[in-house]
């Protein structure tokens, strides 16, 4: 049964929390709308032929279930809520139809009216959720939330949506921040809000996709922790194609575009190709993730320095370029990224280069969500921690005096 006309909708905050939500289709248009259903709390189960990186990723992560398979009649069982989000017309008529036998509320991304639900153009700020439908015209809607959005920020509205401002060109390298979609800065969001094209990490925040127009080509970039990555040259490649086609495409990553995130090989890309780039620094997670639990990466009397050393290479593998046995030496802070997998080696390179085995250590995984996780142990007891609490990527690892300060800061 097609919806009524957008006037006519019962416009209405749904608390989907514990609740199952049943999405079928794992692509662009899934991945868009998971990062607010996983927000919300609802136990998300998705259905899909194939997946994205990022929507495999948050599978892999736990926030939701996912099966690798055809939609089938039954699927919707038990269900409150649905969306139907193939690239197959058939295939979402009959998710559609299903749920009108089984009354469930189920969006149809292809083609709304069909659907018997709609969802509105969304955002959130301090504490108020704002939903907006215009009467089916996507872009309207999208303009008007974006509006609302910086008017509730302080933002000057006039320099922010109006659509005779000029149009930013080329590419923008955006540091999205943590994770927590509130810690993007405001000049990041601006240009995302502008952009054509959005070439977004799985560590970006994926709830910041749901407020993009729907004209919005979102082109998942995912580099999952020994899994499927879309290759660098690809990557910038697929930068220079769009900006060259007239598109502002904007390079949505996890933390700072520049701390271990391949930013600067991107702008030389770009560069070298003639499109201009503008790079929007971002709260990089080496600092911002132990802050969040309650750790300072420095304090007076304790610590002069912080070392942020990169895990993704063995200390002993032939492409490292960490003196460890230096850093054993350090009294300070060290901070160590993308190490979970060979935390084992590190802490034994560290105490036989003369770090302390009782030195404080805190293990922050998704730090500065809701699902944020912190544990503290030692360097001589961390690696068996770590496996026996299945800690997982993404998680900020911190060595030394401050590791042992504080308490859980969410």
């Amino acid at each position: 049964m097609p919806v009524a006309d957008d006037e006519t909708n019962y416009l209405v905050g749904l608390d989907l929390h514990g609740r199952r939500v049943v999405v079928v289709g794992g692509g662009s248009v899934a991945q868009r709308r998971l990062g607010l259903l996983v927000t919300s709390g609802a136990d998300v189960h998705v259905v899909a032929r194939a997946a994205t990186p990022a929507v495999e990723s948050l599978a892999t992560k736990g926030r939701i279930s996912l099966e690798v398979r055809d939609y089938r009649d039954g699927d919707l069982d038990g269900a409150w809520y649905a969306m139907a989000c193939t690239d197959e017309p058939a295939t979402n008529a009959a998710i559609v139809a299903e749920a009108e036998r089984r009354r469930i509320f189920c969006v149809r991304a292809d083609s709304a009216r069909q659907g018997s639900a709609v969802t509105p153009a969304t955002t959130r700020y301090d504490g108020l959720s704002v939903g907006v439908l215009a009467g089916g015209d996507h872009r309207r809607s999208a303009s008007v939330r974006t509006a609302i959005r910086d008017a509730l920020a302080g933002a000057a509205l006039s320099g922010v949506t109006d659509d005779a401002a000029p149009k930013p060109t080329g590419v923008a390298l955006v540091g999205g921040g943590p994770g927590d979609p509130d810690l993007i800065t405001v000049r990041g969001r601006r240009l995302l809000a502008r952009a054509d094209v959005v070439v977004a990490d799985h560590l970006a925040p994926q709830e910041l996709l749901a407020e993009l127009d729907p004209h919005v080509e979102v082109i998942d970039a995912a580099k999952l922790p020994y899994g499927r990555a879309m290759a660098q040259q690809v990557i910038n490649d697929t930068l220079i194609d769009r900006a060259k086609a007239g598109k502002f495409v904007v390079r949505l990553k996890g933390g700072d575009p520049y701390v271990f995130g391949r930013g600067y090989e991107e702008l030389e890309a770009c560069t070298a190709a003639g499109i201009p780039v503008t790079v929007v620094p971002g709260i990089t997670s080496a600092i911002s993730v132990p802050s969040a639990a309650g750790i300072p990466v420095t304090h007076r009397g304790v610590t002069h320095e912080f070392v942020v050393v990169s895990g993704h290479v063995a200390p002993d593998h032939p492409d490292s370029l960490t003196d460890w046995d230096a850093l054993a030496k350090l009294r300070g802070t060290l901070v160590l990224l993308m190490a979970v997998e060979r935390i084992g080696a590190f802490a034994d390179v560290l105490v036989a280069g003369g770090r302390p085995a009782d030195s404080p250590v805190v293990v922050v995984q998704e730090g500065t969500l809701a699902t944020q996780k912190v544990l503290r142990t030692d360097l001589r007891h961390v690696a068996d921690r770590v496996r026996e609490e299945g800690t997982r990527p993404p998680a900020i690892i911190v060595i030394g005096p401050v590791a042992g300060f504080g308490s859980e800061g969410r």
